[in-house]
């Protein structure tokens, strides 16, 4: 039953596995791995409601052969070795939507029963609340069949995302590439143009994350490495390259997310981009002594003015309402629901490819990323606005 990685359509094995077979297949670095069908999971699925959100409870596991077949694929695949374990569900890294974030990824997992236990666990993510909110705001969207992908996990020195078009606009931090898409930390970041680096912004990598056997921890990074880039020009000219390679077998601009282990570049994601980045770098800081303007990165454009609405995790959900601005330190997908509330984004952290940049892009929300303090200086309740084009936000008083 189980699809090598280079044979992956999207029918039977989802959007991210197929996208990733086209560029295995025309040589491009991306690491090996097989494809558990969707067949697999509409035959665990038969039979379900999933109207009713306790369905998801029922839906069987693998079974003793698929398991047995698993093994195997991993002893071809990987050895012994560590894997990633990552959602391919049909509708997701398409033309239409990402699903950023939306469905589970597993890393560090390692033999056949904890990757069964990994792959049960992307299946029932299709039925998580923050993806079946999602779906609903994506106009006439069906439950998607879902696949999943098993692929070699790269021990990422550096990892990043790289958005291509036009100009190229990269962005990575040290370790694996959770802290960057998830919005973690603050990367660095560079711009290409036809080919040379026109712009380059030092982030704020204050943490990485790294495989530690079957775990994944967050560490602090040395006070020397926050205060280098993370890339050198060379290797960033030299991904630029594999993004346009990428853009040019897949037919357009795409969304791409690398690792580089040693001194090795690995493609491990790319699909469509959804929506256009704000066209310009942050705006520059104000210097008019008018304390009420931070300036951060602008994350998607527009502008729109409302209540802060400071928000710590989800124990502050049930506090946000129609047309507040949610004030945070980052998002992650179980955030997802309020992006169908709040009227713009702000965040202490981020890059122009983390979740909450993508997401605030899909439902054309205003954001700006990378205000350090910004659920200090912007207090909860006060009137403000934000003008993701520009990167700035305003504070206008209380309400």
């Amino acid at each position: 039953m189980l699809i090598n990685l280079v044979d992956a359509e999207l029918g039977t094995s989802g959007g991210k596995a197929a996208a990733l077979a086209r560029l295995l297949e025309a040589g491009l670095p991306v690491p090996p791995g097989f494809v558990v069908p969707t067949a697999a999971y509409e035959r665990a699925a038969h039979g379900l409601d999933f109207s009713d959100v306790g369905a998801v409870r029922d839906l069987a596991g693998l079974s003793p052969a698929l398991i047995d077949e698993i093994a195997r694929a991993l002893t071809r695949t990987t050895g012994d070795g560590y894997v990633a374990v990552r959602s391919s569900a049909t509708s997701e890294d398409t033309a239409a939507a990402t699903a950023a974030g939306q469905h589970d990824t597993f890393l560090g997992v390692r033999g056949s029963d904890q990757v069964a236990d990994a792959v049960r666990r992307c299946w029932a993510s299709l039925w998580s609340e923050r993806a079946v909110e999602y779906r609903r705001r994506q106009e006439g969207a069906e439950p998607p069949a879902i696949a999943v992908l098993v692929q070699s996990l790269v021990d990422a020195d550096v990892a990043g995302v790289m958005f291509t078009g036009a100009d190229i606009r990269l962005e990575a931090s040290w370790g694996l590439g959770e802290s960057v898409v998830s919005g973690q930390v603050t990367p660095d970041s560079w711009t290409l143009t036809g080919g040379t680096v026109t712009r380059r912004t030092l982030g704020t990598k204050r943490t990485r994350i790294d495989r530690d056997h079957t775990r994944v921890v967050t560490r602090e990074v040395e006070p020397a490495d926050r205060e280098r880039f993370c890339l050198t020009d060379e290797e960033v000219t030299r991904l630029a390259e594999v993004g346009r390679r990428t853009a040019d077998l897949l037919g357009g601009p795409q969304d791409i997310e690398w690792a580089i282990a040693g001194s090795r570049i690995w493609v491990l994601q790319a699909r469509p981009v959804t929506s256009a980045l704000p066209a310009g770098p942050a705006a520059s800081p104000d210097t008019t002594g008018k304390s009420n303007v931070r300036t951060g990165t602008p994350g998607s454009s527009g502008s729109a003015a409302g209540p802060a609405r400071v928000v710590r995790g989800p124990s502050d959900f049930a506090r946000v309402r129609p047309g507040d601005v949610l004030v945070c330190r980052t998002t992650d997908p179980a955030w997802t629901p309020l992006f169908g509330v709040v009227a713009a984004v702000v965040t202490e952290t981020g890059g122009l490819l983390s979740h909450a940049a993508i997401v605030a892009r899909e439902q054309g929300l205003p954001a700006v990323l990378a205000i350090p303090d910004a659920t200090t200086v912007l207090p909860d309740g006060a009137m403000v606005e934000v003008d993701g084009s520009t990167g700035r936000v305003a504070l206008l008083g209380s309400r």
